[in-house]
């Protein structure tokens, strides 16, 4: 099955709220905060129709304590092999409607996905390209993995720039 991507839903912030509002309210003091992520987060971007949230937490072993109250929620536990992280995903009639990324909240505001987020909504004409590029990839019938890995340079690129802004040290989009 290829890559779908959708124009921008306006709906996307409202879901986005509302799923953090369903886990903060499950599971009262487990996060420090949670944040809308990912092209469903940049007003105006095409995007996977999949509501990305990223948890700060204090301590990421007290969190897989919580692996079955999440499960309650429809957030399963899956292992991606990125260090410092827990990633869970959710599906609905079977599709994918959200990810759970789950990082110690020291962390949260250097992460590569949140510098992205914040360089897009700010950037409208880079923000264009990645849209035009995802929907190129997604109509050349990318499955996951390709789609994923044609995307790096530009996202390099721009999350290079956002890292130099704030004057952070360059890393690889590729975490390990």
């Amino acid at each position: 099955m290829g890559i779908e991507i959708a124009d921008y839903d306006p709906r996307w912030p409202a879901l986005a709220a509302e799923s953090i509002s369903e886990l903060t309210e499950a599971l009262p003091g487990a996060f420090t905060r949670i944040e809308h992520f990912g092209s469903t987060s940049v007003p105006g971007l095409a995007a996977k129709p999949v509501i990305d949230l990223m948890a700060g937490v204090e301590d990421l072993a007290a969190v897989e304590a919580l692996t079955d109250k999440l499960a309650a929620l429809g957030y399963l536990a899956m292992d991606t092999g990125m260090s410092g992280r827990l990633f869970f995903y959710r599906d609905r009639g079977g599709q994918r409607t959200h990810h759970l990324h789950v990082v110690p909240d020291d962390t949260l505001d250097t992460r590569n996905e949140i510098l992205l987020r914040d360089y897009l909504r700010r950037s409208h004409a880079d923000a264009a390209r990645y849209g035009a590029l995802k929907r190129d990839l997604a109509a050349r019938g990318s499955d996951g993995l390709a789609y994923t890995t044609a995307k790096t340079e530009f996202i390099q690129r721009i999350v290079d720039a956002a890292r130099t802004e704030r004057g952070l040290p360059l890393v690889s989009v590729w975490e390990r």
